[in-house]
Parts: structure tokens; sequence; C-alpha cells
């Protein structure tokens, strides 16, 4: 590889999208518990996101099964708030119209978990300021957990019904079937950096940043994704400008992976070591 990686130090995770059955108790969940906006609908198909940016795609297939017991996908969408007051806001409302399933301190984030009316995982957190994140010998950012102080965050709510303009996908975090294949692809196919390697998890990120990426094994998923269950259609990495979605064309092309054009945005799409769909697209 080249000293500068195909995915660049400043992409960061631009939109998700889920295989639904339910479109409209999925809309209701992520507009009134997570408290997104929602900013365009269809008979099958909604987005989600803030004032400011779309995060969240809904594409509704009522035959879509369970995702199967084996198969790799989704463990969860991390929704990255820019406060503490807005994470408090987000545990009120969890609290009032859901069920909180865990709650932790990353050293670098402050998080609560859940899961939405398909049993997709949820994460809704905030970054701690960066010069609190632990750092390892090398530079690298060491996540870690611990039980999160829940009194301390509920009472730093600000009330707010919705999530902020501010409010991103932070990062995507996948069950995979095999740790090594997902590192090749990943890493060193793509260029992002491992921060935190553990024996059945990887967090990497695009430059500096503790994680765009979670991936671990902890479920033993053996068998690879499918498009037609319900769960994780695809995520996609946000680059900078056109050329640096070319140049992840052009690393692909090395590796011999097959890119699919995607029409009428500017961008390409491909499939990870597990068939999930990873797009890139220019900002």
């Amino acid at each position: 590889m080249t000293d500068d990686p195909p995915v660049p130090n400043t992409a960061r995770i631009g939109r998700a999208a889920l295989n639904v059955a339910d479109l409209e108790a999925m809309v209701e969940f992520y507009r009134d518990v997570v408290g997104l906006a929602v900013r365009t609908r269809t008979e099958t198909t909604a987005t989600l996101g803030t004032d400011d940016a779309a995060l969240l795609v809904l594409e509704e297939n009522e035959d879509a099964p369970p995702r199967q017991r084996d198969e790799a996908g989704l463990f969860h969408t991390a929704f990255r708030v820019p406060t503490r007051e807005a994470l408090g806001a987000a545990f009120d409302r969890l609290r009032d119209r859901w069920t909180l399933t865990g709650a932790s301190d990353h050293y670098v984030s402050e998080a609560l978990y859940c899961r939405d009316p398909e049993d997709n995982g949820v994460e809704i957190y905030w970054d701690k300021p960066r010069t609190e994140w632990p750092r390892n010998d090398d530079g690298t950012i060491a996540i870690g957990t611990v039980p999160l102080e829940l009194d301390e965050v509920a009472a730093a709510s600000n009330g707010a019904a919705s999530a902020p303009p501010e409010t991103s996908i932070g990062h995507v975090h996948l069950e995979v079937s095999s740790l090594p294949a997902t590192r090749a692809f990943y890493g060193e196919t793509l260029g992002l950096r491992v921060q935190t390697a553990m024996e059945s998890a990887l967090f990497l990120a695009a430059g500096d940043y503790h994680h765009h990426l979670g991936v671990n094994t902890w479920n033993e998923r053996t068998q690879p994704a499918t498009n037609r269950h319900r769960g994780v259609a695809w995520f996609e990495f946000s680059l900078p400008n056109p050329a640096t979605v070319e140049a992840v064309r052009h690393r692909l092309a090395e590796t011999d992976r097959s890119v699919t054009e995607l029409d009428s945005e500017d961008g390409i799409a491909v499939a990870d070591p597990d068939g999930i769909t990873v797009r890139f697209r220019s900002r």
C-alpha cells in the first residue's frame, strides 16, 4: 500500500440503510426514541436524519424474514450526539418510550444501548473530549468498557424531544464470520487504522478517530449476509471529493474486487468479505 490510505483520514460514516418489514413501526421508533426527523417518505421507503443531513434509510419489504442465527450482519448502528446534555435527553426518551438494554463508559465515549422494533442494535453516544482519550504506546486509542453512571447522564439532560442538528452516525458495528478476513479488507485494502484489537473484536478508523467501524465474532456467525433478510442493507463512507472515490475504486480494482456504480450518486459500492454492501460517496 502507499503512504496515503485509499479511505482518507478525513472520511467519516455517512448514511446507513436497513431492510425492514414494518416501515411504520420503524419510522416511529427512530423518530420518537432516537429523535431523528423524517426527511422523505414514500409508501415503501423513509429517510430520516437531522435538518442538516440524511442519516438512516429504511427500505420496506413486508416479506423480509428475520436474520438467521448464523448469519453475519449488523451489531448496531451508532448515533453520535454532540453533548452529554443531548445524551441525557436520549436517555429520557428511552426511559419514557422504550427499553434500555445497556449503558457503558468506553473511556472515549459514553453510550446507551437498545434494540429497535425489528431487533437491530442501536447505540446513542457522545464523545468525551479527545484530550481525555487514553492512548497506547504506539499512539492508537484504547477503547474499554466500564459501567456508565446513569444518574449523572440523567441529570445532564436538556429535555430535548429530538436529536440536535449535529447528530451523525459516528460508527457502524458489524457481526462478522472472520476477523482476519475483515481486517484484511478494511485495514489492508481500504487503509483503515486498527485502533483497538481484542481477541474477538476490532475497532478501526479513518484518521485519528476512536473508530468508524467495529467488528466482532462474539456470537459466532458463520454465514455471509444476504440482502433479503431484515437488517443492514448497506452503509457508506462519506469521502471529501470525487478524487478520493476514484482512489478507492483503483485500490479495489488492484485487489480484484467487483465494484458497482451507484446510479444518480457520485459513488461506488462493493461487498465486504461477509457480503455486506459498503458504499463510498463524495460529499
